[in-house]
């Protein structure tokens, strides 16, 4: 099978995270973005997303997710769910994944 033919077919596998999302972000009305950043807080009290942006607006979406609660049955039946779908595909490329860990070299004055 074609790179184009597996990225189709793990896009399609992994549509079920977004559906779920999509679906817990109405129940909570807020956006997807802050649905998932308020599940990741919930994870544990170590974990502190620090989603990256270059928009004002995006910001300020973001910080919004710290308004986002679960109960305990939420938060269970969320990570039951969550857990029960299979992410396909790399997270990156594989020539991306080759400098994962690799210090950038110092600049030279």
């Amino acid at each position: 099978m074609s790179a184009i033919g597996l990225a189709k077919e793990n896009i399609d596998a992994n549509l079920a995270l977004v559906t779920l999302l999509k679906s817990w972000a109405d129940r909570k009305q807020a956006t997807l973005a802050q649905t998932a950043l308020g599940w990741l807080l919930i994870q544990r009290p170590w974990i502190f997303p620090i989603p990256g942006t270059t928009q004002m607006a995006h910001m300020m979406e973001n910080a919004g997710a710290a308004a986002i609660r679960f109960t305990i049955a939420e938060a269970a039946e969320l990570k039951a769910a969550v857990s029960g779908i299979t992410v396909k595909g790399e997270r990156l490329p594989l020539t991306v994944q080759a400098f994962s860990g690799v210090e950038a070299p110092p600049k030279t004055p």
